[in-house]
């Protein structure tokens, strides 16, 4: 026999009350129910090496060049296409080949390779240049320091600067009676101005409170030259010995057409006077290519020596 249990309204809705309160969270006694959560977080997608790769920087650094490049040897090639004295491209690269398949050949004191007349003529540079940066860098410390040596020398190197280091090779065959001599004297007096002028403008430019310190602190000059004004006007100094040996790599080509012996200059003149002009051709291509290796050697220098 089965019995039925019947409540009161007031009963029933006092145990629906009661059921809720036990679901409610925050209630002493009663612990909500919580869904777990996961504390382990996602790892990060590591980004492709390709992906950080800047390709229109490179296409424009690459590209770019090697495109003005293949315009120049397009135009070279339509304007020789109907003959003539003036060599074609492929004549051009084929005459190439064979100079560098043996650049450092000897048959004689005026039959060498072409390797070792860039190397004569690197050695004559090297040796103007070294002199011209040991007796300009300190000068122009000298003029930028002294306000009477400055008003000295600025009127001497104000009218010998623009004269065409040329025309000073006359004077190095007649003080020195030889022809090697006299191109590194060219290369010298070419070579000096942009050192002097750049130093000294370098040390004038130097913060007036750097030196008024070393007053404050009674520095000694050798100190104030290699503590305080050789780190300040290193980028100046550096900026006048590369235009110093772009200058001289580009004198001594002259030099050497005019003096003779064994250089890239006189190369260059011995070809011209045998009328072989794709080996004129590959000699530009070629001083080209070692003045741009000096210059980017020496920015190079200039970066890593840089106190900013």
């Amino acid at each position: 026999m089965v019995s039925a249990v019947f409540h009161s309204p007031s009963e029933a809705s006092d145990a629906l009350r009661a059921s809720q309160a036990s679901q409610t969270p925050g209630k002493p006694g009663h612990q909500a129910m919580t869904p777990p959560t996961s504390t382990a977080s996602p790892t990060p997608a590591r980004p492709s090496p390709l992906a950080s790769v800047d390709w229109a920087a490179w296409a424009l650094k690459l590209l770019a060049p090697l495109a003005g490049i293949g315009l120049v040897v397009a135009i070279w090639g339509l304007l020789t296409m109907k003959g003539g004295n003036f060599p074609t491209p492929a004549a051009t690269w084929e005459e190439a080949v064979k100079l560098f398949s043996d650049p450092f050949y000897r048959n004689g004191p005026n039959d060498q390779g072409l390797g070792w007349n860039i190397l004569f003529s690197l050695q004559r540079v090297a040796l103007g240049f070294g002199l011209a940066a040991v007796v300009g860098i300190p000068m122009g410390f000298l003029i930028g320091r002294s306000k009477v040596v400055g008003a000295m020398l600025n009127p001497l190197i104000s009218l010998l600067r623009p004269v065409s280091p040329l025309a000073w090779l006359p004077i190095g065959l007649l003080v020195f009676k030889s022809a090697d001599p006299a191109a590194i004297w060219t290369i010298f007096i070419c070579s000096i101005w942009p050192m002097i002028i750049n130093t000294a403008v370098g040390v004038q430019r130097v913060p007036e409170d750097y030196l008024n310190v070393a007053k404050v602190l009674n520095l000694s000059e050798w100190k104030i030259v290699t503590k305080i004004l050789f780190p300040s006007v290193l980028p100046y100094m550096l900026t006048g010995v590369r235009l110093s040996v772009g200058t001289a790599w580009l004198v001594i080509v002259a030099a050497e057409m005019l003096t003779g012996g064994v250089g890239i200059g006189f190369w260059v003149w011995d070809e011209w006077n045998n009328l072989n002009v794709a080996h004129i051709i590959i000699a530009i291509i070629v001083i080209g290519v070692v003045g741009l290796l000096l210059e980017n050697a020496l920015v190079a220098v200039a970066k890593r020596f840089s106190f900013e």
